[in-house]
């Protein structure tokens, strides 16, 4: 028997661990292939590639995000040989299991909710020829009817094999995504969330989890990304886990963990602080909402004073970078409660702030008591809602609006001098900057085409000229710093108009050519000069604002070296030099 578990992942760098630990628990018994591809692949690739590898069963791993495109791959299939098996598992089809059944016929069995003893009894009964009734955990038909029987018992996750060795992943450790889970469920009830859904915490075998780690380090792994839900749920097992990465992590690699942020102890941080070394760890924090009112709705539990403490202590660090969740359309949060939340957590300023919209996931309580709030949403995956009785579709767009200038101007770090600048001096509040900047960028047309480096400046700029920005030769000269700061070689061409003629620019080199003191040591001759630097004129002592972050209105002239070995600018401010115009 031919058994292949397959899936379709968001992005290439993507793995998924669910076919893997499929695979693991139906050894020796029972060989099965891994088969993995994108849900940007077509469709008939897909079906090409499973067909030609003679399938007797396929069992698919199904999501909000794949979900669509699975059922495509299936219905293909099973146009062309119905006699293949079809097995599907995962969240997105554990939850209304009848409705599953009855939508899509080309469902053979649906294993519903922790998949691996249920897969592999599955197998075996498929091989044998015996009856499925005595299979807990599956759906599947019987002359006609839809049986769904009673769920599997809870695995004892410290007996599962390791996911994490097969020899057919080695070669592609260093190039994707590395998931890995030392614990199953999460002790909160966040009615918008499925992990609420199982009740308590489990964990795996600790001392193999250290040996798969040693082992994915060993082979290449650069990103290991936990899955658990909450971390530091045990401060002790963080701890432990925490001390031995540390200890033994290989140099480039990164860990990343979702934590619960209100719980985690300073002691905690002082310690990672102070061992760890910068970069080794990342800290996704879901934050939401700060609305109280919004938080006790769902049955979220959030101290936002101690969650403060947490995210700050960290930031002051310097050795941990944060990704920070902000959910819009949560119950009662309606836009102007969404935009107070958003300033909130922005003043926080995390390296990542990923504004994501509410999504009524199957088994959800918000989903099942969604006329409570008059929720509308979308009856097809993700099932993003469109509405809800304090937040009108109206208020959904403009709030996307947002998310589209702050993934490009803040999330992406192309300029954090400007954006730091214009979000406290000039615009009222960071999250009316990003507004106003995104309904100008939508009614420009900006977010149907595609943009290179030098048009996010352009955009920016083009939106402060419209807007009358009083301070725009300010902003304009950070614009350039940043700009400039970022490039590892000499520009052929800047996004703005150049401000120097070729003569005043020769009038510059020949004055630094006689007094190299004013490039403080640089040893570059008239060559290099002209090859590998730039300047230009400032209207402000650009220095007294990145050390200082004081604005004075001093004319100087940025000088910049691209060196072209080390691919790193050296960036100076001239005052001694008298502008030409």
């Amino acid at each position: 028997m031919k058994i292949i578990a397959a899936t379709l992942n968001a992005k290439y760098i993507h793995t998924n661990l669910a076919i893997r630990y499929l695979k693991a628990y139906a050894s020796p018994e029972f060989q099965v292939e891994l088969a993995e591809y994108t849900i940007k692949d077509p469709i008939l690739n897909i079906v090409t590639d499973l067909f030609q590898k003679k399938p007797d069963v396929i069992g698919f791993s199904c999501y909000i995000w794949n979900i669509e495109e699975t059922i495509k791959v299936i219905e293909t299939i099973k146009k062309i040989n119905p006699s293949i098996t079809i097995v599907v598992g995962g969240p997105e089809v554990s939850y209304d299991v009848q409705e599953w059944m009855t939508k899509v016929n080309e469902f053979d069995f649906i294993v519903i909710g922790e998949g691996e003893e249920t897969f592999k009894r599955l197998l075996q009964a498929l091989k044998d020829h015996h009856d499925f009734s005595t299979i807990p955990g599956i759906s599947f038909r019987k002359e006609g009817e839809i049986i769904i029987n009673h769920p599997m018992h809870k695995l004892d996750l410290r007996q599962l094999p390791s996911p994490y060795r097969f020899e057919e992943d080695l070669s592609h450790l260093s190039k994707r995504v590395t998931y890995i889970e030392t614990s199953r469920g999460c002790p909160f009830s966040c009615q918008f969330c499925l992990s609420s859904i199982e009740v308590g915490v489990r964990y795996f075998d600790r001392d193999k989890i250290k040996e798969d780690i040693r082992y994915l380090m060993a082979n290449g792994a650069k990103t290991i990304k936990f899955v658990d839900r909450t971390f530091n749920i045990s401060r002790s097992y963080a701890m432990e886990m925490f001390r031995f990465i540390i200890d033994e992590h290989v140099p480039g690699t990164v860990f990343q963990f979702e934590i619960t942020a209100d719980i985690m102890r300073p002691e905690v941080i002082e310690f990672l602080n102070e061992d760890a070394p910068p970069g080794l760890f990342r800290f996704e924090i879901g934050v939401q909402s700060t609305n109280d009112y919004t938080n006790e709705l769902v049955m979220r539990k959030q101290n936002f004073e101690k969650l403060a403490r947490t995210v700050t202590l960290v930031k002051e660090g310097r050795k941990i970078d944060q990704h920070l969740d902000l959910i819009a359309g949560l119950p009662e949060e309606d836009y102007h409660s969404f935009r107070k939340t958003f300033n909130d957590v922005f003043a926080f300023r995390p390296e990542e702030l990923q504004l994501g919209f509410l999504k009524m996931l199957r088994g959800t309580g918000l989903r099942l008591r969604a006329e409570e709030h008059q929720y509308i949403y979308s009856d097809h995956p993700p099932y993003e809602i469109l509405g809800n009785s304090v937040l009108s579709f109206d208020d959904i767009i403009r709030i996307k609006q947002v998310e589209d200038v702050l993934e490009k101007y803040w999330n992406d770090h192309r300029m954090d001098y400007t954006i730091e600048y214009l979000v406290t001096e000039v615009f009222s509040t960071p999250f009316d900057f990003f507004q106003d900047f995104g309904t100008y960028w939508e009614e420009k047309g900006w977010s149907r085409i595609g943009h290179q480096l030098e048009d996010l400046f352009k955009r920016l700029h083009s939106f402060l000229l419209n807007s009358g920005t009083k301070q725009l030769d300010i902003v304009t000269d950070l614009m350039k710093y940043d700009y400039l700061s970022r490039q590892r070689y000499k520009p052929r061409k800047s996004w703005w108009e150049g401000t120097l003629t070729k003569n005043e620019r020769s009038k510059y080199y020949q004055a630094i050519l006689s007094n190299p003191e004013l490039i403080e040591g640089l040893m570059l001759d008239e060559k290099d000069l002209y090859k590998h630097t730039l300047l230009e004129p400032m209207s402000i002592d650009i220095e007294q604002y990145l050390e200082h972050n004081r604005i004075v209105q001093q004319p100087c002239l940025l000088f910049i070296y691209y060196n072209p070995k080390s691919e790193k600018p050296t960036l100076l401010s001239i005052k001694d030099i008298t502008l030409i115009h």
